[in-house]
């Protein structure tokens, strides 16, 4: 039992400050909803797998559409959304030296936002009726109705999934204001500039307040018209919703470029470029993140002046984004910088979100969107930014963070090149895999398709580059377990000092990768 007990202190940092303990409480909620969505895509996977090889569905059609939803809800919201809070933060009050205030407040929309979750499944429902779910409530949109809503949809999703996200909403809002305060006391004692880093933390923060407005308004429709109180305009009611839509993109992402401006100029020991450029740009991804709610409804009828407006917004997240790239190119330029698992992840999410941002400036063109709208396409642009940059960012910042918050170096440096390298491989796989099946004209969400190479080679290598990416994660996992209970104790004092724990266990020397690249025969 003692050892039980001393696992759960070490697992949950019980012996720390609350703000260890808050973070870490947050970030093992996220790795469990991040796992079940996992499971979740794995079973979409293997669906859509089976019937190009054998012709086999072994999931039921509302096991399979159920998946889709709540791997998206899990994974984007659940383990994403959370993650980034809990990195929000650690490092706000860390860099910024201040201490909590009402810490009740954020606890509280702690546990909200995970009984959210659970609330979103919904109730198992076993029964033949026309429209009912036998597994978990798959809600979504199909065409212009909202499914779930009594006479405007067929399909009937349990309530509950209404309710869940109400919690998500109201647990959103209290810890995006309960951040902003301490920003604002903050703003009272420091004298220096805010460091580049939480300057993109605060951006975000402000993109979630704004973000959520229209999914908030929504919902709250909904569940009046659930009610019966009022009657609905889907329209209306999707647009409002589509603010959430481009706005969650950047949400997810703006963590990403924050972790770049931190670890690209320390990695190449070098100041960044330009300060001033990137503060605009932060300030400039806030400004056209979130002002396109009819950015994926092309197709609706609705007037071509609003739909070339919005496209316009949408290419001026291009401004920044140059800007960004620009600045980070020029700081790293010349540097002499070491292969590390910092330095490795760094540079994925870096080429990674440049390789996902082309694909995504297609999609805001109307004319491109005509032929790849609700395709395979529009699925390999969203996870191609979040495999390839948005996680392996995340991956970066943790590695830094486990020594800092638990004091111990990490277990080994083996399971982090096994993670980067599965991770790498498997990914680029999954979203290869799924421009390929959207070039090629296959619908998302397709269950069933015709039996043609081209779609079956690329749902096998969506499939098999997923299992490898999820075996590379688990080996992540279990290096943080083993880090957690056998890690080296180390005196962390600073951010640096775990940069340079981090950077001294894991650095790879130059002869040590020519006798690689020599065996690889690159």
């Amino acid at each position: 039992m003692n050892g039980l007990v001393k696992f759960i202190v070490n697992l949950f940092q019980l012996d720390k400050d609350w703000v260890t303990k808050i973070t870490m409480a947050m970030i093992v909620l996220s790795i469990i909803w991040g796992l079940l969505g996992i499971i979740d895509a794995l079973m979409v996977r293997i669906q859509e797998a089976s019937w190009g090889l054998m012709q086999l569905l072994p999931l039921t059609p509302q096991e399979y559409y159920a998946s889709i939803t709540l791997h998206g809800m899990r994974d984007l919201f659940g383990f994403a959304q959370q993650l980034e809070f809990a990195i929000f933060t650690y490092f706000t009050f860390k860099m910024l030296n201040i201490q909590p205030r009402a810490k009740w407040i954020y606890n509280l929309a702690f546990i909200l936002f995970n009984i959210a979750f659970m609330l979103l499944e919904g109730p198992i429902l076993i029964t033949a009726a026309q429209g009912f779910d036998n597994y978990f409530s798959a809600e979504g949109w199909y065409y212009l109705s909202p499914l779930g809503i009594p006479n405007y949809s067929l399909y009937v999703v349990s309530p509950l999934w209404y309710y869940g996200w109400m919690l998500i909403d109201i647990a959103t809002y209290m810890q995006t204001i309960w951040l902003i305060y301490h920003y604002y006391v903050a703003s009272k004692t420091i004298k220096e500039k805010l460091p580049i880093f939480l300057v993109f933390v605060l951006m975000d923060i402000l993109l979630y307040a704004i973000g959520y407005s229209g999914e908030t308004v929504a919902n709250v429709w909904d569940i009046l018209t659930l009610a019966g109180i009022v009657g609905l305009n889907v329209i209306a009611n999707q647009i409002a919703f589509g603010i959430l839509w481009h706005a969650v993109v950047y949400m997810a992402w703006l963590p990403a470029v924050a972790a770049m401006y931190l670890l690209i100029p320390t990695l190449a020991n070098k100041p960044l470029y330009s300060d001033r450029m990137g503060r605009v740009a932060a300030i400039l991804y806030l400004i056209f993140s979130n002002n396109v709610p009819i950015h994926h409804l092309y197709m609706v009828d609705l007037p071509i002046g609003i739909k070339v407006l919005t496209e316009i917004l949408t290419y001026g997240v291009v401004l920044p984004s140059l800007m960004t790239f620009l600045n980070l190119w020029a700081t790293a330029k010349g540097a002499q910088v070491s292969w590390n698992i910092l330095t490795a992840f760094t540079v994925m999410s870096f080429t990674g979100s440049i390789f996902s941002g082309v694909t995504g400036i297609s999609n805001a063109t109307i004319t491109f969107d005509a032929v790849i709208h609700e395709t395979m396409w529009v699925v390999g642009h969203f996870h191609g930014f979040i495999l390839l940059s948005i996680v392996p960012a995340g991956f970066a910042i943790l590695y830094l963070m486990i020594p800092m918050m638990t004091g111990r170096q990490w277990y080994s440096a083996k399971l982090m090149w096994i993670h980067f390298w599965g991770y790498l491989v498997g990914a680029s796989m999954v979203v290869i895999g799924f421009d390929e099946l959207g070039l090629t004209g296959l619908l998302r969400r397709d269950e069933t398709y015709p039996l043609t190479s081209t779609f079956i080679s690329g749902e096998v290598l969506s499939t098999v580059g997923a299992i490898i990416a999820d075996l590379a994660t688990v080996a992540w996992l279990f290096n943080v377990i083993l880090t957690l209970i056998r890690g080296r104790t180390a005196v962390v004092t600073s951010l640096q000092d775990s940069i340079n724990i981090v950077m001294a266990q894991s650095t790879v020397s130059r002869i040590e990768i020519e006798k690689i690249a020599r065996k690889l025969k690159i």
